[in-house]
C-alpha cells in the first residue's frame, strides 16, 4: 500500500492492523501486555479509528481516551494517518499533521514531526512502505517517499525520494542505496 488510505472499516481490518503493530513492537507476554505504554496507545489509535470510520457513538469516548494517552506520552498523532505494521520507539514528542499518509511498517523515533509547507497546509507528505524514520527528523512539504526509506537522525526532508534508499543530512540527501537481498 503505498501512499493508500490507511482506513480501519471494519472489526477484520482493526483485528489484522492491532495484530501486524503487536508483530511490529515485538509485544509478547502477559507483562509486556499489559504494561508496555507504546502498545496501550497504539491500541488505543487504532480502536479510535475504528469507531471514528465505522461512525460509531463511542468514538467520543475513544477520542477523549486517545487525547489522553497521547498528552501522557508526547505523541500528536492523529487517526488514520498510519498503515498497520506501525512501531514506535519511545516515549517523547511526535508531531504528525492529520493530512500525512503514512505507509505499511513504519518505525518512527522520538522527536519527529511530519507537517505541512509553510506556505501551503494541503502540502503534506506522502511516505512509503517499510520506512523508517530516526529520531529528530523533520519532514515537511508537498513531497514523496517512496518504500523502503531510512531517514537518518535529525534529517530535515523536504524534496521527495524514489525506493530503497538512505537519507540524510540538512536539506536531506542520498547517502547509499539498499539492495535488497532476495
Amino acid at each position: 500500500m503505498i501512499y493508500g488510505e490507511t482506513v480501519i472499516t471494519s472489526k477484520n481490518d482493526y483485528k489484522y492492523y492491532l495484530e501486524r503493530d503487536k508483530a511490529s513492537l515485538k509485544v509478547s507476554g502477559l507483562k509486556s501486555y499489559l504494561f508496555n505504554e507504546i502498545w496501550h496507545f497504539q491500541r488505543g489509535l487504532r480502536r479510535y479509528e475504528y469507531h471514528l470510520n465505522t461512525k460509531s457513538f463511542l468514538r467520543y469516548f475513544f477520542r477523549y481516551l486517545h487525547e489522553r494517552n497521547s498528552r501522557k506520552l508526547g505523541f500528536s498523532i492523529p487517526p488514520n494517518t498510519f498503515g498497520p505494521g506501525l512501531s514506535i520507539a519511545h516515549r517523547g514528542t511526535i508531531v504528525i499533521n492529520g493530512k500525512v499518509r503514512i505507509g505499511e511498517n513504519c518505525r518512527i523515533h522520538v522527536c519527529v514531526n511530519i507537517g505541512a509547507a509553510a506556505t501551503d497546509s494541503n502540502s503534506v507528505p506522502k511516505i512509503g512502505d517499510n520506512c523508517y524514520i530516526g529520531p529528530g527528523a523533520k519532514l515537511y512539504g508537498n513531497i514523496s517517499l517512496g518504500n523502503n526509506v531510512s531517514i537518518g537522525a535529525n534529517s530535515v526532508v523536504n524534496k521527495s525520494f524514489d525506493n530503497d534508499c538512505i537519507i540524510a543530512g540538512v536539506p536531506a540527501r542520498v547517502i547509499s542505496d539498499i539492495k535488497l537481498k532476495r
